[in-house]
């Protein structure tokens, strides 16, 4: 989000968090087998990748795709006050490694939190919202201990309930029938044009689907898998709970209309 950096991936000061702590399988995103808590190959000593700029190239198309949403400097500057994993016991790299993942999580609540109390149409839960984002700002604040015991998801399906009722609220004011399309399955779907104003997209499958022009004004995204989908000249304006990840993840254009919160991914122009 503009107005929240923090809430962004800054790996100037973060010690490589994603790189380690999380585990990946061989596959179209990545190269190679990588279990939990094993540095990538790739990973350099001063926590850079060292194939930054050939990511794409050699078979990590899921790094170019991921964002912490902000949690690799929380835990690495924040939660354990500067401390490298590398220079450190053993037990505190395992603890940085454990916490990581959750904080993510709560990060991207956050995200979510954030953009919903901006929503107008949402204005009769902000009470709720902004209750929820304190409590998920604090819970991100704990310390390790506090955070390695959190039930996040229990904490999860509380602000959903907040998110999908200020979902509902935006949507009804998009004119037209607006269909339910949460969880579906859309892989490789032929979307070419298609009227999805307004439509509950929220943890739908569109890998590879195709989006062509379709227009997604108002439509509700969260959660939803685009990765290969193609956006070419869609548009998404007021499109919300869109994320950077989901558009990296994505195929369009220079005539693709995108929220004004949200970048054009690089890769875009150079498929054009």
């Amino acid at each position: 989000m503009s107005g929240r950096p923090d809430l962004r991936g800054d790996c100037e000061r973060c010690f490589g968090l994603c790189c380690v702590a999380l585990p990946f399988a061989a596959s179209a995103d990545f190269a190679i087998d990588k279990d939990a808590g094993r540095p990538c190959p790739n990973l350099a000593e001063d926590h850079r990748c060292g194939i930054h700029a050939r990511l794409r190239d050699k078979g990590f198309n899921g790094c170019t795709v991921y964002d912490c949403f902000g949690a690799g400097q929380r835990v690495s500057q924040v939660t354990f006050a500067g401390q490298d994993w590398r220079s450190g016991p053993a037990q505190r790299a395992r603890a940085m490694f454990e916490v990581f993942p959750v904080v993510r999580q709560l990060h991207e609540l956050l995200r979510y939190l954030t953009e919903a109390l901006a929503l107008p149409a949402a204005r009769p839960v902000h009470a709720g919202l902004r209750r929820a984002l304190g409590r998920t700002e604090r819970l991100a604040g704990g310390t390790p201990e506090e955070l390695a015991a959190l039930d996040v998801a229990a904490h999860r399906q509380e602000v959903d309930v907040l998110l999908l009722r200020a979902s509902e609220l935006v949507r009804a004011g998009v004119r037209g029938r607006r269909r339910d399309r949460r969880g579906a399955d859309l892989i490789g779907a032929r979307l070419r044009g298609a009227d999805l104003r307004g439509v509950s997209l929220r943890g739908a499958c569109l890998i590879a689907a195709d989006l062509t022009g379709a227009d997604l004004r108002g439509a509700d995204l969260i959660g939803a898998d685009l990765r290969d989908a193609d956006l070419t000249d869609a548009d998404l304006t007021g499109a919300f709970f869109v994320t950077q990840p989901q558009l990296n993840a994505a195929r369009g254009s220079a005539g693709t209309r995108l929220p004004g919160s949200l970048a054009r991914p690089v890769h875009w122009t150079a498929q054009i």
